[in-house]
């Protein structure tokens, strides 16, 4: 079996055709035609800002969270608020960097008049992977789109119907999910180009974790430090070890759970213990890679009970969880060894 597992690939299309062949227009032609190309323009532009930005340096402030800022944090957000803005049917954003439900004013809006039916919120991490872009690594931004004008209280399964990825590398893509109703859920590699969603490719139309057997298996274990002091974690890394997976861990969310997407195997482990609390924002990075990782046909759960990422609804914008998602059978073994 090839070690791509099920993400083979066809001939290329425009991003804008392989949409509109995965969801009914008449339904999501906002969503469809207006709020994902405008995520991939914001791609793209984030893309240019970092090759344009000829060092990383502190901003001199820190966000809601506590978490000190970099020149290129505030720069990413502002992009991506720019562009939100120009939006009709995003009705209000929110971001780690600023962890509110801001009402979005679009400058096609008329005063007074009716918002669209169609109306979405978006939740985002601007650049994800802070503490690695310094040495030029690869860094990512993360973006959920929900139905309606806010996440909070909603069934995150259900109102959460679109996810983007952007990865900031040797290339820039976009790894998107979509899972509307009347539509089959799917997940999609772009090839984002500097003239953003117009000129960008799906050049994977189908990302999916493979089947067993496998080549090879992946694991990335963060915070590796924690199973010094904790038995079981100690346990399941050695577990991966003693069976021959590779190592493939990056210190960056989003460049480690896209490994084991376009590999077509992988685990991703972020563990809650009593020395290391969790740390990842369930609106702005557990929801959508949860959605990503689904819709891929793996599975992603909170390691302090087993549940699934998406199984409960956000009743705190700064509510954090761990994470384990990949493949669905090593997830099942990684809960097991944590927390039985």
């Amino acid at each position: 079996m090839s070690h791509l597992g099920e993400a083979a690939r066809v001939d290329s299309k425009s991003a804008a055709h392989h949409l509109q062949s995965l969801v009914p227009l008449h339904t999501h032609r906002g969503l469809i035609e207006s709020v994902l190309p405008c995520l991939i323009d914001c791609v793209a532009e984030v893309a240019d800002i970092l090759k344009r930005s000829k060092d990383v340096s502190r901003a001199g402030s820190a966000n809601a969270f506590g978490d000190d800022q970099l020149n290129v944090d505030v720069l990413t957000e502002e992009s991506i608020r720019g562009h939100l803005s120009q939006c009709p049917f995003v009705a209000t954003a929110s971001s780690e960097e600023d962890p509110v439900e801001r009402d979005i004013q679009s400058p096609s809006t008329t005063p007074g008049a009716k918002p669209p039916d169609e109306q979405y919120t978006v939740a985002f991490d601007p650049l994800d992977g802070s503490s690695i872009i310094a040495p030029n690594w690869t860094v990512g931004t993360i973006i959920g789109v929900w139905q309606g004008k806010t996440a909070l209280n909603q069934p995150p399964a259900s109102q959460q119907v679109a996810a983007v990825l952007g990865v900031y590398g040797p290339r820039t893509i976009a790894i998107v999910a979509l899972r509307v109703p009347g539509s089959e859920p799917a997940c999609f590699e772009l090839a984002v180009h500097g003239n953003g969603f117009r000129e960008s490719e799906a050049i994977r139309p189908i990302v999916r974790l493979a089947e067993p057997p496998f080549k090879t298996r992946y694991f990335a274990p963060a915070n590796l430090r924690a199973a010094a002091d904790n038995e079981k974690y100690m346990g399941l890394v050695s577990h991966f070890i003693h069976n021959k997976y590779t190592l493939r861990y990056s210190g960056g969310l989003v460049p480690d759970v896209v490994h084991a997407l376009i590999k077509g195997h992988g685990v991703y482990i972020s563990p809650v213990t009593a020395d290391s609390k969790a740390k990842l924002r369930r609106l702005f990075e557990l929801f959508p890679i949860a959605l990503i990782v689904e819709c891929a046909g793996g599975r992603a759960i909170n390691p302090a009970d087993g549940n699934d990422i998406l199984s409960e609804p956000l009743s705190d914008i700064n509510e954090t969880a761990g994470l384990i998602c990949g493949t669905a059978d090593d997830v099942e073994f990684a809960k097991k060894a944590l927390l039985d």
